[in-house]
């Protein structure tokens, strides 16, 4: 299996454990790109919808392409009831969209599996005239509220982080849009808080992809490990979020 399709094996987990992305960060996207009912938008690898429902709520003409089968299928149950909601179940590069253009496209923790050059040639053509290119990703940092915590944690993955294949999406570069066509390229950051338990921090861990791949005995040790730390903090680990907004325009 592609390690870009391992999410579409673990849906149900996908859904109850990866976070939102805040109720600001969306307010400032909405305003920026101006979507409204008359917008159509297309998200990129919306996953289960950690990032639609504030777009999908604006009553724009809704549209999403999702690699995953059972990720696309949780999408269906669960928003279906709209009527301005619609998806594919399909690969963004290859998927022919024909004549379809869209007012804004944008991807939540997704563009980043796609390679740069597609996915900017891609989304450039895809954008109406004057039309933005929205990127949102999440930094989340657990060192500064617990530092004897992320120590402890950190020797837990020197000791047992073993994936059987490597990461290799860290290197997609934002900012290249403008080298493809787009202007206006703008960072903004928006600021939020997280808390787990020992099980909920494992569980959510067990929702990354290179975490996935993991093979045993390593996975269940470090599993353990982390479980361990947490617990021993008082079984409580604190994120400060930093979500971050690249946008960008097709010129009129």
């Amino acid at each position: 299996m592609e390690i870009r399709k391992i999410f579409d094996t673990i849906p149900e987990e996908f859904d109850k454990h990866r976070p939102r992305y805040g109720t600001e960060l969306f307010e400032s996207l909405i305003d920026y790109s101006k979507i409204s009912h008359s917008s159509t938008v297309l998200e990129i690898g919306p996953g289960t919808g950690q990032a639609t429902d504030p777009i999908l709520d604006t009553g724009c003409d809704y549209n999403a392409i999702e690699l995953g089968e059972h990720l696309c299928e949780m999408m269906v149950r669960k928003y279906s009831r709209y009527p301005n909601f619609k998806i594919v179940n399909g690969d963004f590069i290859t998927y022919d969209f024909g004549v379809q253009k869209f007012d804004m496209v944008y991807s939540a923790l997704t563009i980043q599996w796609i390679p740069e050059d597609i996915a900017f040639k891609k989304t450039f053509e895809l954008l109406k005239p004057g039309g933005t290119l929205a990127m949102i990703t999440l930094e989340g940092d657990y060192k500064t509220p617990n530092e004897d915590l992320y120590n402890r944690i950190q020797q837990v993955y020197s000791d047992f982080f073993k994936p059987d294949v490597k990461y290799e999406h860290g290197d997609f570069r934002y900012s290249r849009a403008t080298d493809y066509g787009f202007v206006d390229f703008m960072r903004r950051e928006f600021r939020g808080r997280r808390e787990y338990t020992a099980d909920e921090f494992v569980a959510f861990r067990k929702t990354h992809s290179d975490h996935m791949v993991i093979p045993e005995p390593y996975y269940s040790q470090f599993f353990d490990g982390l479980r361990k730390a947490v617990l021993e903090a008082g079984d409580r680990i604190t994120f400060i979020d930093t979500y971050v907004l690249y946008t960008a325009k097709r010129p009129l």
